[in-house]
Formats: C-alpha cells, sequence, structure tokens
C-alpha cells in the first residue's frame, strides 16, 4: 500500500478520504512524522464520523488496530487474518515504525494455477522406531509435521491446490490435514494401493492438466524460491526441470592416476564435486502424460525417457537451504536447524 496519512495538526478530514478511496482496499494507515503507526481508519469509520457529524481524525482513528511484525511468515499472517476474520493487517518493524499492509486480496490475486504434488506415502524405514508408527513425512520438525512445514512454504508463495500421494499408515495424514481447509487451501488424495515410487503416483491424478506441476518428495525441507523456480522452467520451456544440488566429497587417500604400470600423479585427498538430485520437479503436462498408468515408476525414469525422445530436459542448483530428511543425523539436523530459524 503505498498510501499513508501522515498526522500532525494541519492533517485534514478531507485528506484521510481522498488517500482512503485512492488506496481501494477500504483501509489507511496512519502515522506520525517519524514513521511510527499511530492506528488505522477504515471505510467504515469514516463512514460512522459523517453520521455522528464528528470529523475530528483524531476521535475517528482506530488507536489500536491489530498489527504484526514484518517478519512474520506469509502463512501465519494468513492464519492470523482468517482467526481475527479481517482482510489486511499493517506490518511495523521492532520500533513500531510502518512498513506496509499485508492483505488477503493480494495473497488470492497472486494464486498460482500450477498443483503441487507431495510424496508421502513412503516407508521411511531408515529413520527405525522413529516411522513404526508413525508415516515419515508427519514426523515433528520443531512444532509440526514435516508435511505441515513444506504445505505451508508453498503457501507462502501463492499455490493453493495440492496433491498428497499417501500409502504407508495414509489414514494418520489423511486425518490431520482432511481437506486443507484448515489452511486456506485444497488437498486431494493419491492413495496408492500398491508402492509407485516417486514417480507411479502421479498417473493416478484424475484431471486433466493444463499448467506445470511442482512435484517434491515428502520428506525434503528447503527454502527454494518458487517464483524464480518457475519463471526459469518457464524461460526455458522445459518438458522437465530437476531441481539439483552440489555435493562435494573428500576422498580420504591420496589418489594415485596410472596407466601402462606408470604412475602419471599424485593427488593427495582429493575434493570431487558433483550434482545430486534434491527430490524437487518441475513436469510439464506432456510429462506427465508419459508415466505409466498405475506402475512403479521413479521420476529420473522420466526425465531418461525424456532425453531418448530427443528433447532437452533442464536443471535448477539450489543454493539455499535445503535437507532430505532420510536418516536420524538429518532428522535431528533439521530440529536444530529450526530452532536457529535457517528455513
Amino acid at each position: 500500500m503505498k498510501n499513508k496519512l501522515i498526522l500532525n495538526e494541519n492533517t485534514k478530514f478531507d485528506e484521510a478520504i481522498a488517500l482512503l478511496d485512492d488506496n481501494g482496499n477500504g483501509v489507511l494507515p496512519v502515522v506520525d512524522k517519524l514513521n511510527k503507526l499511530i492506528g488505522i481508519i477504515t471505510d467504515g469509520d469514516i463512514r460512522k464520523a459523517i453520521l455522528n457529524k464528528n470529523l475530528d481524525l483524531k476521535h475517528i482513528i482506530n488507536n489500536n488496530p491489530y498489527k504484526l511484525n514484518v517478519n512474520t511468515s506469509k502463512i501465519k499472517c494468513i492464519q492470523y487474518l482468517k482467526k481475527i476474520k479481517r482482510r489486511q493487517v499493517p506490518l511495523v518493524d521492532n520500533e513500531g515504525n510502518y512498513i506496509t499492509m499485508f492483505t488477503l486480496d493480494e495473497v488470492e490475486f497472486n494464486n498460482k494455477p500450477n498443483a503441487v504434488v507431495i510424496m508421502a506415502g513412503g516407508l521411511g524405514t531408515r529413520l527405525g522406531e522413529l516411522t513404526k508408527n508413525t508415516p515419515k513425512p508427519m514426523l515433528h520438525v520443531g512444532s509440526k509435521p514435516i508435511l505441515e512445514i513444506i504445505i505451508e512454504k508453498f503457501i507462502e508463495f501463492g499455490f493453493n491446490k495440492f496433491y498428497i500421494s499417501v500409502n504407508y499408515k495414509k489414514e494418520i495424514i489423511k486425518d490431520y490435514f482432511e481437506n486443507g481447509e484448515k489452511l486456506g487451501v485444497e488437498i486431494l488424495y493419491l492413495e496408492e494401493d500398491k508402492r509407485l515410487g516417486t514417480g507411479g503416483a502421479l498417473s493416478l491424478i484424475k484431471e486433466d492438466l493444463s499448467e506445470s506441476i511442482v512435484v517434491t518428495n515428502g520428506d525434503v525441507l528447503s527454502n527454494v524460491d518458487f517464483d524464480v523456480l518457475l519463471n526459469y522452467h518457464e524461460s526455458k520451456s522445459s518438458p522437465a526441470t530437476m531441481c539439483v544440488r552440489e555435493y562435494e566429497h573428500i576422498i580420504p587417500y591420496g589418489v594415485v592416476d596410472t596407466k601402462n604400470d606408470k604412475i602419471i600423479s599424485l593427488s593427495e585427498k582429493p575434493q570431487i564435486k558433483f550434482n545430486i538430485n534434491t527430490g524437487i520437479y518441475i513436469l510439464s503436462p506432456e510429462s506427465v502424460k508419459k508415466i505409466p498408468k498405475n506402475q512403479y515408476f521413479e521420476l529420473p525414469t522420466l526425465f531418461e525417457n525424456i532425453i531418448e525422445d530427443g528433447q532437452d530436459p533442464y536443471f535448477y542448483k539450489i543454493v539455499d537451504y535445503w535437507i532430505d530428511i532420510g536418516q536420524k543425523e538429518e532428522y535431528i539436523r533439521a530440529n536444530n536447524d529450526i530452532d536457529t530459524e535457517k528455513f
């Protein structure tokens, strides 16, 4: 919101009306000359003032409005507004300076047409006793299940339709998230009668896709900028885009290069760098159609098939935070990371 009312002894009632009208969303932040938030004025406040024939701004301003810190995540802002049954809330910094107005109208306007598919049907056997009674995506990192954190990250980027593939202890997931209404989104379930791998569950989507979909494993946490990722995918007209991350391995020995019984060179504990699959993908509707129906199928195989067909899938390198919670060590690290607000 670009318009705010700076209150001083010369501020006129008409000025507030003009700024409120220009904003067009029924709310006007009021600040002092140092930009400290004093309060807000709404269309309703103006109407009441006119009816009561009291046009003194100091009596019109709501001096105790709902407000949030500017560092509050988008999902928490959305949840807060729904809780207080409002469509706008001013955001301030730690000193109470007005920064901007968060509005549900902007969030809804920026909703993405792309669906998100989260693969949450795995057994999680590498986590041992932790997943004996709980599916891996429902293990808590901090105060929430991994799966909820993933969904909330996507919501922050304007995604509102989700498919969750489920198999192992699926009722725990379905009972927790239901149809997604609690999070303000739509959730549908791809129920695997048998294990279908990281790609086979996509064949269970009944709707005809008109937009590329985002696919992610249900045990991956990251700070990927999905706006940038989607723009990259679309700019390349890519049939499929795989997110990769640079992985570095140090060989703990001296490596000897040889040829014809001769030593060519020596390398002491060399470092090897290569790209690994992060379990995050964007697939075009045409590529999803290539996945065999109700068969075990891994998504890397789709990329191989696309290459064999003479097309060029692309990769997108992740440099942001990323962790695959596949083993106990990673699970412990993720809980430490969320305490330090790394993601």
